[in-house]
C-alpha cells in the first residue's frame, strides 16, 4: 500500500542537508556555546552563523532574534513580555490588545491568560474566508492599546492576513505589532521592515528542520520583559542553555527555505491547485479559507454529512496522512473555533479535511488522493443520518 502524507502543516520531514549539518553537534562539537574554552567557542560560534540565516529569512538583523523552543514559546515570550513590560511602564494604562477570533491556540490561550491577570482583550471577528476587516481593527484600537498580535497564515485553512496594511495601522498608532508567522515562513516572503513587524515567531520543524527548535524576531528598541529567569542568554530573555544541534538544524532549515522558496512556491501552488479543482468536483464539498490569499501548500475542505475524523481514518486506511485542523488541537472533540469563526455550522466545521503539502509530494501523490477520496466520502456518506439523497 501506498504511503502518502499530506499534513506538513502539522509536520515537515528533516532535510537531509539539515541533518548533515546538524550531526557534528551532538558528538564533535558538543561544548557548551557558553563556555570560553575552544570546545565552547567552535559551537557559539555555530549558534551566532545559524542566527544570521534565520535573521536572512525575513530580511532581519542577525541581533534581533532570539531562539526559543519553538512557535509556542516564541508567542508566550512575545506577548507576556511586551505586557509585562508595558504595564511595568505605564501602569493601569495600556493593557489593551487586540487578536483575531482564529489565532493558533499558542496565542489564543496566552491572551485567555492575560485577561485573567487584568488586561482587557478585543478579539476580531473574520469573515467567511477568514480575513480581519482593516476597518474594524483600526477603530478597535484605544488610548491603552499596546499590543496587535494578527498571524500571517492560518494553521488550519491557510488564509493569509493583509500583513502590510496591519503593519502600517500599528506603526500610525505607535502600537506593537506582533505575528504568528509559523506556517507562513519559508512559503511567503516575508520582510519585517517593509511590512512593519516588531515581533515575530517562527518554528524549526515547520520548514524541514528539528522539533524543538524556533525564533522570535524581536525589533530593535522593542524591549521585553523576561519570563524565564536564569543565566541571562539570549539578552536575557531566554535563560536555557543553548540546544546547539537543534539551533544549527534550524538555521540550515532557514538557509535552504530562502534558496528553494521561489521553486517552491510554484511547485505547491500546482499541485494544491489540482486538488483543489478535483476534490471540489465531489458532490457538496466546499472549499474552506480564501480562494487566492491562501498558502501555496494549504487546501482544507468540508464536505456536508461526512464526521471529519472517520474521514480521516479511512484516509488513513488507504496510506493517506491528512488532518482535520490544526495538530495541536486535533485529538479534541469539539468543532475547531477557526471553523466557527468564519460562520460555519458545528455539522459543518465537523466534516473537514486539511491536506498541506510538502516538498516531497508529487502529482501522483495526489492523483491517488483524487482517486480514492470520492469513494471514501460516499462510503460515509451512505452510513450517515444526516445524507438523504
Amino acid at each position: 500500500m501506498e504511503r502518502i502524507y499530506m499534513d506538513y502543516g502539522a509536520s515537515t520531514p528533516v532535510d537531509k542537508e539539515v541533518i548533515e549539518e546538524m550531526m557534528p553537534y551532538f558528538d564533535k562539537f558538543y561544548g557548551n556555546p557558553s563556555s570560553i574554552h575552544s570546545f565552547g567557542r567552535e559551537a557559539f560560534d555555530a549558534v551566532e552563523e545559524s542566527r544570521k540565516k534565520i535573521a536572512d529569512i525575513i530580511c532581519a538583523n542577525e541581533d534581533e532574534m532570539v531562539f526559543t523552543s519553538g512557535g509556542t514559546e516564541s508567542d508566550n515570550l512575545a506577548i507576556k513580555g511586551i505586557a509585562f513590560r508595558n504595564k511595568k511602564k505605564r501602569g493601569s494604562k495600556g493593557t489593551h490588545i487586540i487578536t483575531s477570533a482564529i489565532e493558533h491556540p499558542g496565542v489564543l490561550t496566552t491572551c485567555k491568560y492575560m485577561e485573567k491577570i487584568g488586561f482587557n482583550v478585543k478579539y476580531l471577528p473574520v469573515d467567511k474566508h477568514g480575513l480581519i476587516d482593516i476597518k474594524e481593527l483600526e477603530d478597535a484600537i484605544s488610548k491603552d492599546t499596546f499590543l496587535i498580535t494578527i498571524m500571517f497564515a492560518n494553521n488550519e485553512i491557510g488564509t493569509i492576513e493583509p500583513m502590510e496594511k496591519i503593519g502600517k495601522i500599528a506603526k500610525e498608532h505607535d502600537v506593537i505589532f506582533h505575528t504568528d508567522a509559523v506556517q507562513a515562513v519559508g512559503k511567503v516572503p516575508i520582510d519585517v521592515n517593509k511590512l512593519n513587524i516588531d515581533l515575530l515567531a517562527l518554528s524549526s520543524h515547520k520548514i524541514y528542520g528539528p522539533k524543538g527548535a524556533g525564533a522570535l524576531y524581536v525589533r530593535n528598541g522593542v524591549k521585553l520583559q523576561t519570563i524565564v529567569h536564569g543565566g541571562g542568554l539570549e539578552k536575557g530573555l531566554r535563560s536555557s542553555t543553548y540546544n546547539t544541534p537543534g539551533v544549527v538544524g534550524l538555521g540550515k532549515a532557514c538557509e535552504l527555505g530562502k534558496i528553494r522558496i521561489k521553486k517552491d512556491m510554484v511547485y505547491l501552488k500546482n499541485l494544491r491547485d489540482m486538488l483543489i479543482k478535483d476534490i471540489l468536483k465531489i458532490e457538496e464539498s466546499y472549499l474552506n479559507g480564501h480562494p487566492e490569499k491562501r498558502l501555496v501548500n494549504n487546501a482544507h475542505f468540508r464536505f456536508t454529512a461526512i464526521e471529519g475524523e472517520s474521514l480521516n481514518l479511512m484516509l488513513d486506511g488507504k496510506g493517506i496522512a491528512a488532518a482535520t485542523g490544526s495538530a495541536c488541537s486535533s485529538k479534541k472533540l469539539q468543532a475547531s473555533h477557526v471553523l466557527l469563526a468564519i460562520g460555519l455550522k458545528p455539522e459543518e466545521a465537523h466534516g473537514s479535511l486539511r491536506l498541506t503539502l510538502g516538498r516531497m509530494n508529487t502529482k501522483e501523490d495526489v492523483e491517488y488522493v483524487v482517486e480514492v477520496l470520492p469513494e471514501i466520502v460516499q462510503n460515509l456518506r451512505n452510513m450517515s443520518p444526516l445524507w438523504n439523497r
